[in-house]
């Protein structure tokens, strides 16, 4: 079972990113005792739906996710409504409503476009939080790709909460396709994943948001 898996993990890291879900399914297909192994260690393209309530949109993956439905970070609500979802704490909230005008502002400025969504829940000692920035080609100048980005932000609050331990997880997926007269059809597609760790010092002036934001 590990070397079946292990070898399917190798090659869905070498098959074409923009064709993950199809190439996942056929694996799933292939051999339906890894299905749920490969579905929560493979990072997928993340996609984009709307808050009806503040008709904004937002990115849905497997951390924002309750059975079937999905919570917005604008509205904190579920799509389809269910009546017990799990909801981060209201301290949590907080920095979850923080987070996502931060890294919109960080998107708009940087990526130019696209979408992102923050998204937090209580640890025992702790919070963990997930920060998501999807930007799509819209196939102008014959160009046509699509950005992915997940952090996994795992914070552990020390005593007296001056300090804080970070433990990052960083997943980015890339596709490019052109056609043009001048370099003709090209294909790429990749993607890639790092980990890092900090302890940082958490006050006025270097809040969580601050702090994660630097790690990002």
């Amino acid at each position: 079972m590990d070397l079946q898996l292990d070898c399917a993990l190798d090659l869905m890291r070498r098959l074409p990113p923009q064709q993950i879900e199809k190439n996942l399914a056929d694996l799933v297909d292939l051999v339906p005792s890894l299905c749920e192994e490969l579905l929560s260690s493979v990072d997928q393209p993340l996609k984009i739906v709307k808050d009806k309530k503040c008709m904004k949109d937002y990115l849905i993956c497997d951390y924002n996710r309750d059975g079937d439905s999905y919570r917005s970070p604008w509205s904190n609500t579920y799509d389809p409504e269910i009546p017990d979802g799990s909801m981060p704490s209201e301290r949590i909230r907080k920095l979850e409503i923080d987070a996502n005008h931060a890294f919109n502002l960080y998107r708009e400025m940087y990526f130019e476009g696209g979408v992102s969504s923050c998204y937090m829940w209580d640890l025992e000692h702790g919070f963990a939080a997930v920060i998501l920035i999807k930007k799509t080609g819209d196939g102008s100048k014959k160009i046509k790709g699509c950005w992915d980005s997940i952090h996994v932000m795992e914070v552990l609050e020390k005593q007296l909460g001056r300090n804080a331990h970070y433990k990052l997880t960083s997943t980015a997926m890339l596709w490019l396709q052109t056609n043009r007269t001048d370099s003709g059809t090209m294909n790429l597609g990749g993607s890639l994943t790092r980990q890092a760790e900090q302890d940082l010092v958490v006050n006025e002036s270097n809040p969580h948001i601050v702090n994660i934001g630097k790690m990002v």
